[in-house]
């Protein structure tokens, strides 16, 4: 009798979604990061996953520069799960570190920061895609 395990999936597929550029495409982006999760056997990370998207997409709708944003979901490693948005301002994001006030918004990329093990901007001709990264156990 042979016996065969099933990894978890790792590389392609990944998930990805375009998205009209307006705040209500965050639930689109958490619907499509918990899909991916569950699909993955990574439930133990939708809480902060779904943080992280949230807030990269709250970012591309105040300064991104079309209609649309892509969101991406992808496992490049087997212990590693990437959170990206992609949109076509070439502006990079910026971590604000001053208290900034009263105003509730303009934390995001602290939010990230605190949450994922990393995250970044890469750069293309057209755009940009920022993205965070969990670790998986």
């Amino acid at each position: 009798m042979t016996v065969t395990t099933t990894p978890r999936p790792t590389g392609h597929p990944g998930y990805s979604q375009t998205l009209p550029r307006e705040p209500e495409s965050a639930a689109v982006a958490r619907k499509l990061v918990r899909t991916a999760l569950t699909a993955w056997g990574l439930d133990e990370l939708i809480e902060d996953a779904t943080l992280v998207i949230t807030e990269l997409v709250s970012n591309a709708v105040d300064h991104g520069r079309l209609q649309s944003i892509r969101v991406v979901v992808n496992r490049p490693t087997e212990n590693w799960v990437r959170l990206g948005v992609v949109d076509r301002s070439k502006a990079l994001p910026m971590m604000r570190t001053d208290s900034n006030g009263d105003q509730v918004r303009g934390r995001g990329l602290v939010l990230v920061d605190a949450v994922t093990v990393r995250w970044g901007t890469d750069l293309y001709r057209w755009g940009k895609q920022v993205w965070g990264e969990l670790k998986c156990d």
